[in-house]
């Protein structure tokens, strides 16, 4: 663990640059650039928000605000899109550069950590992108929004520690990748990220425990929508949980290192 500790150190600056690289050579070819990383969802929320909030009239209970929907989906959604996309760039992360895993040698451990570095940049441009439209919507802040920076790390290690092993096994079975979006996707609408948990009966609520994402997502809307710090205890579970899959995540990456290059 120290030593990929130490290599990662060391590799630091070739996981800036690539994280850089990254960036750039997506959006080089586009006149909007990285606009559209922060298009596309917001065009997904205003498309919820004026079906849901102006023609169905959709509120959230407790919240007189006409747009309190608007910004649950966009809380929920910041979140869920960094958990994703950190997930989904481990999946085929050593497939996609097997050919540089074969000829270079260099601590493997850079690779997923630009993939958690190129998702937290994109995530912090979006949640810059949802700051302005929930000014406009008329959205007060508070300075327990500062929870946001612990909660994007946790749910980054929670992350990590699912992708890192996925991508690990999607190596030997590539059955893995063809399988995680579509767990991802049932993922998404079993958490109240669409819809608020208040519309749940009561007595089937309970259901939502067994979701270690719900309680990250639900600080998010605690902290976005509410204006309110998060309910610690309940995101105490989760936090050991995701310390204890990010270190099995290493110990079986840095096992399997060798026998992927072989496999590659």
């Amino acid at each position: 663990m120290l030593g990929m500790l130490k290599g990662l150190w060391q590799y630091r600056h070739f996981v800036l640059s690539s994280i850089r690289n990254d960036l750039v050579s997506r959006f080089s070819r586009s006149k909007f650039g990285g606009l559209w990383m922060i298009i596309n969802p917001l065009a997904q929320v205003a498309i919820y928000a004026l079906i849901l909030s102006n023609v169905l009239a959709a509120k959230i209970p407790g919240i007189e605000d006409k747009y309190s929907y608007a910004i649950h989906l966009m809380a929920g959604l910041l979140a869920f899109m960094l958990f994703s996309e950190i997930i989904n760039g481990c999946l085929n992360l050593f497939i996609s550069q097997g050919n540089l895993m074969k000829k270079m040698s260099f601590p493997r451990i850079t690779l997923p950590a630009v993939v958690v570095g190129s998702g937290l940049l994109n995530n912090a441009l979006l949640f810059i992108a949802m700051v302005g439209v929930f000014l406009l919507l008329g959205h007060q802040f508070t300075f327990d929004m500062l929870w946001l920076i612990p909660l994007t790390l946790l749910l980054a290690v929670f992350a990590l520690g699912i992708g890192l092993i996925a991508g690990v096994i999607n190596v030997f079975l590539r059955d893995v990748g063809q399988a995680l979006p579509i767990v991802l996707q049932m993922w998404f609408w079993l958490t109240p990220i669409v819809y608020p948990i208040t519309i749940i009966p009561e007595e089937h609520r309970h259901w939502f425990d067994l979701n270690p994402l719900y309680p990250i997502v639900d600080a998010y809307h605690q902290v976005l929508l509410y204006g309110k710090s998060p309910d610690v205890s309940a995101l105490l579970g989760v936090s050991i949980a995701s310390l204890i899959l990010v270190g099995l995540a290493l110990f079986v990456f840095r096992r399997a290192s060798e026998e992927m290059v072989d496999a590659l």
